[in-house]
C-alpha cells in the first residue's frame, strides 16, 4: 500500500517541530505513523522520534528497527483519537490481506516541548488471538458511529475514565455499577458478542488489569486503556461513550501460546462476510 499523496501533501503544512501539544501536531505524528506502518518504512518516522523513543509490543519492550512497524501492512481502516491533555493518540488499525492480517491498537505518546513521539505502545493481534477475524472486525465497525460529539452533550473527562474504569473493577469486585447504555455493542477482536445490550454477568472470575494506559478524547466521547488483562495478558480495550454510559466496546486480546485463549471459536467467526 502506497502512502496516501493526501496525507504526504498535509505533512508539509503540519507543524511538526511545534512547540505545544495541539491536535494538529497529534495528527501529523500519527499521520507519519501510519504511512510507516503501510509502507513498512520507519523512515517516515524519522522526523517525528525522540533520540530515545521507546516502542512496546504487546508489552514488551521492542526494537523498533526489527518489529512489526518494519510490515508493510494493507491498512483498510484506521480511526484515531486525540487526547491533548497527555499529548498522545489511540489508533486502531484493521489490516484484512489474508497474508498478514492485523487489528492493532496503537497509543503514541508525544513530548509537548517537541511534538515529537517518545513512546510507541502498541496491542498486535493477529491468527490465532481472541477471536480475531479481521475482515468481521471491518464489517461491524463500518457499521458504527465514531462521529465527534456536539460541545453541549460532551462528558467530562472525569466521567469518561470513571466509566470505563467501572468496567474493569467489575471483573474484580462483582458489586461495582458499571454505568451501561443502551443500544451497546461490544466487538471483541471480529466477534460481535453483544448488540443491543452489554449488560450481561460478568465472568465469575478475578480479572485484575496491571498498569491501565489511557488515552481519552472529550470529543468524541472515547477512552481506550492498554493494560495487562489479569490471565489473558496485553489487551487493548476502547470505549464509546455517551452521556456517561458506555455504548460500544471494541476490545483485541493477545493469546500466546494458547489459540483463541484456549477457548472456543464461535462457528459465525468462519462466515464469509464479504472482504
Amino acid at each position: 500500500m502506497q502512502a496516501s499523496s493526501s496525507i504526504v501533501l498535509g505533512l508539509a503544512g503540519h507543524g511538526i517541530t511545534a512547540a505545544s501539544c495541539d491536535r494538529q501536531a497529534l495528527k501529523a505524528a500519527t499521520d507519519r505513523y501510519l504511512i510507516a506502518q503501510s509502507t513498512g518504512d520507519i523512515r517516515w518516522m524519522e522526523n517525528v522520534l525522540e533520540a530515545d523513543t521507546t516502542n512496546w509490543e504487546n508489552l514488551v519492550l521492542t526494537n523498533i528497527t526489527t518489529g512489526t512497524l518494519t510490515e508493510a501492512l494493507r491498512i483498510d481502516y484506521s480511526r484515531t483519537s486525540f487526547d491533548l491533555l497527555q499529548c498522545a493518540t489511540y489508533t486502531e488499525l484493521i489490516a484484512t490481506d489474508p497474508a498478514r492480517p492485523y487489528q492493532i491498537g496503537m497509543q503514541l505518546l508525544l513530548e509537548p516541548s517537541t511534538a515529537k513521539i517518545k513512546r510507541l505502545d502498541g496491542i498486535f493481534t493477529t491468527t490465532g488471538d481472541l477471536f480475531f477475524n479481521a475482515s468481521h472486525t471491518l464489517h461491524y465497525t463500518l457499521l458504527e458511529d465514531w462521529s465527534d460529539i456536539p460541545v453541549e452533550h460532551r462528558d467530562s473527562r472525569a466521567t469518561l475514565q470513571a466509566a470505563a474504569d467501572a468496567y474493569y473493577d467489575a471483573f474484580v469486585n462483582k458489586t461495582v455499577s458499571v454505568s451501561w447504555g443502551k443500544p451497546c455493542t461490544r466487538l471483541e477482536g471480529g466477534y460481535l458478542d453483544a448488540n443491543g445490550s452489554c449488560d450481561t454477568d460478568i465472568p465469575e472470575v478475578d480479572i485484575r488489569t496491571i498498569d491501565r494506559r489511557y488515552v481519552v478524547d472529550e470529543t468524541l466521547g472515547v477512552v481506550n486503556v492498554i493494560s495487562n488483562f489479569g490471565i489473558l495478558g496485553p489487551d487493548s480495550h476502547e470505549f464509546r461513550i455517551l452521556n456517561g454510559t458506555i455504548r460500544q466496546i471494541h476490545s483485541m486480546t493477545l493469546c500466546r501460546p494458547n489459540i483463541n485463549c484456549g477457548v472456543a471459536v464461535p462457528a459465525i467467526l468462519s462466515d464469509d462476510i464479504g472482504f
